[in-house]
């Protein structure tokens, strides 16, 4: 894949971004345009106002107004990134696979584990890399608990709380809340894919999964408060919140542990910088002491308790500069769809968990 100017470096990889609406516009594009060896080369979206969008925001960009006009001239490009919506992300994947280009799929890469898994099969007959944006990995807050384990500080886990709360009392309204089951809409499969992803990342495989998930606004459609709870296969319980509902949030991380506990409250500043407009910089990920959680054991004040942890700086970034090495360096994608199809076989398994009031054994 590695592409080497006559006499000089390796030339950028050129991208191809379908989609550019929350995902394409604020998380992708400014990603991929601040990573070495990356350059944004099309965009590919048919609407008029985002076109217009694109092209302020970076005046050299090719437009198209559908992904199908990228596959004629697969030869000029290195990447397809998929931002579009989640009903398109398969047959979007699969074009762009047997074209011969490596992908990167927004989260969730798929509505079932099983076509996650043909997707991966396809592209491993290809050759090619198939990665998943689980930007999240990258938090600040989940690289310091990751550190926390890595350093055993809070002795054997017991439980894992996450949240990932709002206080969104109206509905938005479209596809992402659509109650169209086509949609793949709803919290479970959108922050539910985040939450998810970092328990099995930090405790291993889910050996057991319950759910209770609840459309709770006045003319929603899609779930809008779900809850999920894990039992990994290594004995560590998992207690996941996703919501749109929450009108006092609770803390983004608890962690407990037969030593001590870490609490954590606030999100990462990086989602927030981007939707701002501001770009990745000596700064970047960067939270206040203020914001930084507490690790120690006992009870706890208002104020809270035990000491406070540093929160280490979140990097957005290292997504794309990950995938930018695997493609010139033949290597490992940073997130790879095998992984992805672990986490659907989760939310597949919380969907019918909520619908049945069972807990499901995977």
């Amino acid at each position: 894949m590695t592409r080497t100017a006559p006499g000089g470096p390796a030339a950028p990889l050129r991208v191809g971004l379908v989609g550019f609406g929350l995902a394409g516009s604020v998380f992708h594009a400014p990603l991929i345009d601040a990573a070495a060896g990356l350059v944004l080369d099309t965009v590919v979206t048919s609407d008029p106002r985002r076109r217009e969008q694109a092209r302020a925001a970076f005046p050299d960009v090719r437009l198209a107004a559908a992904s199908d006009e990228l596959w004629p001239r697969a030869g000029e490009l290195d990447l397809i990134v998929i931002a579009s919506p989640n009903r398109t992300h398969v047959p979007i994947a699969t074009a762009a696979l047997k074209a011969g280009l490596p992908v990167v799929v927004d989260k969730p890469i798929a509505g079932t584990a099983a076509e996650a898994r043909e997707l991966a099969a396809l592209a491993e007959e290809q050759g090619l890399l198939l990665s998943v944006f689980q930007n999240r990995r990258w938090d600040n807050d989940f690289l310091t608990v990751r550190k926390l384990l890595a350093e055993g500080e809070l002795g054997d886990i017991q439980r894992f709380e996450s949240r990932f709360e709002r206080w969104r009392p109206q509905p938005k309204g479209g596809w992402r809340e659509s109650g169209d089951p086509a949609e793949i809409g709803g919290l479970l499969y959108d922050l539910g894919s985040h939450v998810v992803d970092q328990a099995l990342v930090l405790f291993g495989p889910a050996a057991s999964v319950y759910a209770e998930s609840n459309v709770r606004r006045p003319g929603a459609e899609a779930d809008d408060d779900t809850f999920i709870a894990l039992t990994h296969a290594g004995g560590v319980r998992s207690h996941l919140y996703v919501s749109a509902t929450a009108a006092q949030l609770g803390p983004r991380f608890r962690v407990l542990g037969s030593r001590a506990g870490y609490v954590k409250y606030g999100l990462d500043p990086q989602e927030a910088a981007l939707r701002e407009g501001r770009r990745p910089g000596p700064c970047w990920g960067v939270e206040p002491e203020s914001m930084w959680g507490r690790v120690g054991s006992g009870e706890s004040p208002p104020t809270g308790g035990g000491r406070p942890e540093p929160t280490l700086r979140g990097d957005y970034p290292a997504y794309y500069a990950a995938i930018a090495e695997a493609l010139r360096e033949d290597g490992p994608a940073p997130v790879t769809a095998l992984e992805a199809a672990a986490a659907l076989d989760v939310l597949e398994a919380a969907r019918r968990s909520a619908r049945e009031g069972v807990t499901v054994r995977l």
